[in-house]
């Protein structure tokens, strides 16, 4: 499996430790930079390219995921998810990192380098990386919601149990 990975300033040490851990695995990591250590980087930048590699994979029929690390996780998260057909998850336990994969079927997993240890991020990263998706109906049908949605920026209907209870714009 392919395994593209970006980051700014803060993730370049996870980074650096991530290629070696996953080649180790028998993981093809990419690496999308940064490359030196600039306290003034810009994670867009490279999360951006790692989530767009993931995609550019997968088009292709190639098993691939990403990592994107930075001092939080979060504003890689949102960077990440800015590229369509990324679900990008932040994973902040072994749980969340599982669950990723297994309910969301996320294909990009974000980490906060200065949020846990080396060891813990790390784990998060390989649980993510080694979680297969259940494939449940339940998840499924939420994943399509959302693909849909950004297809055609038209909500899901309101379940009858719902309706009459929100503001009025809320109402189908």
């Amino acid at each position: 499996m392919r395994v593209h990975i970006g980051c700014d300033h803060a993730g370049l040490e996870l980074k650096s430790h991530l290629i070696d851990r996953l080649t180790e695995l028998g993981y093809e990591p990419v690496d999308h930079g940064p490359f030196v250590y600039d306290a003034l980087d810009d994670y867009p930048v490279f999360c951006i390219r790692a989530a767009e590699g993931v995609v550019r994979d997968r088009e292709q029929g190639l098993d691939s995921l990403g990592v994107v690390i930075g001092g939080s996780g979060n504003g890689e998260q949102m960077a990440a998810n800015k590229v369509t057909g990324i679900r990008c998850a932040l994973a902040w336990s072994e749980e969340t990192a599982k669950l990723a994969r297994d309910h969301n079927n996320a294909q990009v997993v974000a980490v906060g380098g200065r949020m846990h240890s080396l060891e813990d991020m790390t784990k998060f990263v390989e649980i993510f990386l080694a979680e297969p998706f259940s494939d449940e109906e339940r998840h499924v049908r939420r994943i399509e919601q959302l693909h849909a949605y950004d297809a055609d920026g038209v909500r899901p209907p309101l379940p009858e149990s719902a309706k009459g209870l929100g503001p009025a714009e809320d109402q189908d």
